[in-house]
């Protein structure tokens, strides 16, 4: 029974981590996808990042950028913002799997130089009956991933910021304490930047914005009362974009993401190698402490080819008419080898006043993917324009 329950567990759990992308065989390559534990820190949780190929570490800032580089909130015009997103997830598997998230900010003094941001991200993966090994259900149990975060950002000049954030994480199995997988938690902290600086093309004066964030660099997970342990996804991503002008009412964004993970890739045996030194590679694994080692790790003990693999790329655009209505659109790459996400997505934005509603969709270009047609959905509203209609 308790085999029959770790599988049920993990067969979740490696639909997020691996997409459920079938592996291809070739004699010179391996499937080698990064392994890490709770994956769900790494979805794109807003609709506008999300209908641009999930691209947001340089985009203008905006109430959602908790997830993508707290720093740009130094950069917000508005005093105060809070944003609501929802996203159905993988659900040609299932049908209660989802993400929701929360985020806000609050700019500091009278310079609004600085702010202080927040998140709460909860995913669940619904509803899971337990069976036994004649098929037969004997529990329903609801596994959920969460975290809960705070940043600070502040503008070092008139045209750069840097934000630090501090986050508490937690997975539950929703077992009891008996069973063999338990709930953890962990910690993690991030750091970013973000700058943005006036160009002229030609005789237009557009808007470049560069940005980078590091993060869930933290503790180690396990499930297992310390048997073994996961790394967090830690993740660099680098980005860049230019925002142009066309008339006095109409802007086009141009955006491209880099973004890798910052952990130590699985030890795979070599042809070549003897059970001793691969039994070594695997203890060197298991004992690195902490992510902020990993990361350090993760850019050595592969060849340069192998470490481009595991690069994705993320192009977007976004069109905006008077900063009032938004159409999006972009597309994400990633290796075959390394987890095969590729897709393009669409959306659209409008806004008031008070709130914006945002929507994205995605649609993949690989066969047999299960993100395939997943929508997200976001909710923000200006603090300030909700003032004012009570005034």
């Amino acid at each position: 029974m308790k085999k029959t329950l770790r599988n049920s567990i993990l067969l979740f759990i490696l639909a997020l981590v691996c997409l459920s992308v079938k592996a291809q065989q070739y004699k010179d390559e391996k499937f080698r996808p990064i392994n890490t534990a709770i994956p769900s820190l790494s979805i794109a949780p807003d609709a506008r990042g999300g209908s641009m190929g999930d691209i947001g570490v340089a985009t203008l800032p905006d109430i959602s950028s908790q997830y993508w580089n707290p720093a740009k909130y130094a950069f917000m015009e508005s005093k105060a913002g809070v944003s609501l997103s929802y996203t159905p997830w993988l659900r040609k598997l299932l049908s209660d799997m989802s993400l929701t998230y929360l985020s806000g900010y609050y700019k500091l003094g009278q310079s609004d130089r600085s702010a202080i941001s927040a998140s709460i991200r909860y995913f669940t993966f619904g509803e899971v009956p337990l069976t036994e090994y004649g098929g037969n259900v004997y529990l329903n149990i609801f596994p959920y991933e969460m975290s809960a975060d705070m940043g600070y950002s502040m503008k070092l000049s008139e045209s750069s910021s840097m934000g630090v954030t501090l986050r508490f994480i937690r997975a539950d199995m929703g077992l009891s304490s008996d069973d063999e997988l338990q709930p953890d938690n962990a910690f993690a902290a991030d750091i970013s930047g973000y700058t943005e600086k006036y160009v002229y093309l030609g005789n237009n004066e557009s808007l470049w914005s560069g940005g980078f964030n590091i993060s869930n660099i933290g503790t180690k997970v396990s499930f297992d009362g310390g048997a073994t342990n996961q790394f967090l996804p830690a993740n660099l991503r680098l980005g860049t974009g230019l925002l142009v002008p066309m008339d006095d009412y109409n802007q086009i964004g141009l955006y491209v993401d880099l973004n890798k993970y910052l952990v130590p890739s699985f030890p795979v045996k070599n042809d070549e190698e003897s059970d001793d030194e691969f039994q070594e590679r695997r203890n060197d694994y298991n004992s690195t402490s902490n992510g902020l080692i990993g990361a350090i790790k993760s850019f050595s003990g592969e060849s340069f080819n192998e470490q481009l693999k595991a690069v994705n790329v993320s192009i977007g655009a976004e069109y905006n008419y008077n900063s009032q209505f938004f159409i999006r659109g972009g597309y994400h790459y990633e290796n075959r080898l390394k987890g095969n996400r590729q897709y393009f997505s669409v959306g659209a934005g409008f806004r008031m006043s008070v709130f914006q509603l945002d929507a994205a969709y995605l649609i993949s270009t690989v066969q047999s993917n299960p993100l395939d047609q997943t929508l997200r959905f976001s909710l923000s509203f200006d603090m300030d324009g909700l003032k004012s209609l009570f005034r």
